[in-house]
């Protein structure tokens, strides 16, 4: 069972804490990544992209120009795919891109990533994390006196105080418990986590 420091927001340790193996001690398996994460992403496109057939271009009723006698091929409409101005062929349209993976999977690939910032060291958990103001400048002094140049941080639940106060700190991002994610925890070289936020994490990836 993995051991380490806890701390407060100053940088003091004030005890330790012992990690669920089955959540921070799990094998590390990148091919779980690779599913995972391209199921999240997928999950976030838009799907918005579209294009008309030449059915839904507007105009086009009226014959160019009679069918015999010009010597050119013959023509029924100015919208067809081959005009300019016309449809287009098989051009995309609006639709999900979202696609199925188990549940299993999901959860095994987060207590994976979990496992690899724990082996990577990469891991700092905080007996509470408090700011004195709502303000950038407070949540900036804390990453600069844990030498953090990326974080994410994870609470129990979301305080918006501490989220306002990270916004506009490039590479930062504030997640509670429920939006723990694998892109985001791959994506941050520095993983933070409050004692609370830590117990959360095992009721809900632990047997």
């Amino acid at each position: 069972m993995p051991s380490i420091d806890l701390y407060n927001t100053e940088r003091e340790k004030v005890g330790s804490i012992d990690l669920d193996d089955a959540v921070f001690g799990a094998e590390v398996k990148p091919h779980l990544f690779y599913a995972v994460v391209r199921y999240q992403l997928a999950k976030r496109r838009a799907g918005t992209h579209a294009t008309r057939s030449r059915a839904q271009v507007s105009g086009g009723g009226k014959k160019p120009y009679r069918q015999k006698g010009t010597g050119r091929a013959r023509q029924g409409t100015t919208r067809a795919v081959h005009w300019r101005g016309g449809g287009v062929v098989h051009g995309p349209h609006p639709r999900s891109h979202a696609h199925k993976l188990p549940k299993k999977v999901r959860r095994a690939a987060l207590r994976s990533a979990l496992s690899k910032r724990v082996q990577d060291e990469a891991v700092t958990v905080f007996d509470g994390f408090q700011l004195p103001e709502v303000k950038t400048r407070a949540f900036a002094k804390v990453m600069k006196t844990f030498d953090f140049d990326d974080l994410l941080l994870v609470l129990p639940e979301r305080d918006e105080a501490i989220v306002r106060s990270a916004r506009n700190i490039p590479g930062v991002t504030v997640l509670p418990v429920e939006g723990l994610n694998v892109y985001d925890v791959l994506k941050h070289k520095n993983l933070a986590m409050t004692k609370d936020a830590v117990d959360g994490v095992v009721a809900r990836l632990g047997r």
